[in-house]
């Protein structure tokens, strides 16, 4: 027809492919561990305080709300990379997979089934179905690994019966869920910056991806979180 607009071309292809290096530079960096994981985690958090600078200077605040979002906003940073930093190898590996499995699962139903958006005013984007598919992946990811992890362990244990570790994999379920929503809240948060700022995109350095800050929104609380309950699993 004439005058018909061309129509959209997804951009699947090109944020598969991105994905799939961001997840290669990750499960190097896991495989080495130790410093080589630190000092991916320094950079990451170095790049998200560089973009947290240019959003918030975009916003044009007061010069006093300009320094305490900065502030708060690094606070946030460093903490979630203190986290990362402190945790074993294999917390770090859960963390991201139940960020990963989030995004995944909250991409694919919301594409999928649609329907109302959570909060059109912060993220046009987000959808209810987004958030319980991006729940559903999250629980079971946590179900299948903390099952796992406490099958293996009852199996190194005297008298293992080699019964299902159901508890287990309820805690799992249930923990993941949690962190699903946590992971949405700091995408909430990383969009209010962006509508505030006018941009699309906290940068344009990961193709399909936006910034840096875009891909990890929803780590920085996780990994908070889980940072927080490594350290009081130590202390008790």
């Amino acid at each position: 027809m004439a005058g018909a607009e061309p129509a959209k071309k997804s951009d699947l292809g090109v944020r598969t492919a991105s994905a799939l290096v961001m997840l290669a530079i990750v499960c190097v960096a896991l495989w080495f561990g130790g410093l080589v994981l630190d000092a991916l985690v320094v950079v990451v958090a170095l790049t998200l305080l560089f973009e947290l600078i240019r959003l918030v200077l975009a916003i044009g605040m007061r010069p006093l709300a300009t320094l305490a979002a900065l502030v708060a906003g690094a606070v946030y940073i460093v903490l979630a990379a203190i986290s990362l930093v402190i945790m074993p190898g294999l917390l770090v590996g859960l963390t991201l997979g139940f960020v990963i499995l989030t995004d995944t699962g909250a991409y694919f139903a919301g594409r999928t089934f649609g329907g109302p958006k959570i909060a059109p005013a912060i993220s046009p984007s987000k959808t209810w179905a987004g958030l319980f598919g991006g729940m559903a992946a999250s629980a079971l990811f946590g179900a299948v690994m903390l099952g796992f992890i406490a099958a293996a362990a009852g199996a190194m244990a005297p008298g293992h019966d080699g019964g299902t570790p159901w508890l287990a994999m309820v805690a799992g379920a249930a923990i993941g869920a949690l962190l699903a929503i946590a992971a949405q809240l700091g995408d909430f948060l990383e969009s209010w910056l962006k509508r505030r700022a006018g941009v699309k995109d906290s940068s344009g350095l990961i193709p399909g991806h936006g910034g840096v800050f875009d891909r990890v929104d929803g780590l920085l609380p996780v990994a908070i979180i889980m940072g927080m309950a490594a350290k009081l699993t130590e202390i008790v």
